[in-house]
């Protein structure tokens, strides 16, 4: 793991340190999910104050750790912004697909629950004869 050399640097695995399970235990909460999905639509790298969360902060502060420790994203400070990025490239070259994978479900899951909370969507008419 990188080690940090000031108060303002966090730690990151290094991309050969980074493990399956680990990834797959950050991803598997709906808010850390929800931080992931966010950031892959973005495509650039978001500030902490970005994102809208149904947690309190410092259940935020341990969301983004959970995912940065895992190597799922990379945190940095900007002036005073903490800036988080996904490691696209690291994940892809480690576990092929599994990032898309994932985000395709998630996409599939969320249509699934919008259409659930509409009136008569998804129920379709039938002819009885």
């Amino acid at each position: 793991m990188t080690t940090p050399a000031s108060p303002r640097l966090l730690e990151h695995p290094a991309p050969e340190e980074i493990r399956l399970e680990p990834v797959l235990h950050a991803l598997s909460d709906a808010v850390r999910l929800r931080i992931v999905r966010e950031l892959a639509a973005a495509e650039t790298e978001l500030s902490c104050s970005y994102f809208v969360l149904p947690v309190t902060k410092s259940t935020t502060t341990h969301h983004f750790r959970v995912l940065r420790e895992a190597g799922v994203i990379r945190q940095d400070y900007r002036g005073t912004a903490k800036l988080n990025g996904l490691r696209r490239a690291d994940l892809d070259a480690l576990f092929p697909g599994l990032l898309d994978t994932v985000l395709a479900a998630a996409e599939a899951q969320s249509a699934r629950q919008d259409a659930a909370e509409v009136p008569g969507a998804g129920v379709t008419a039938t002819a009885s004869g």
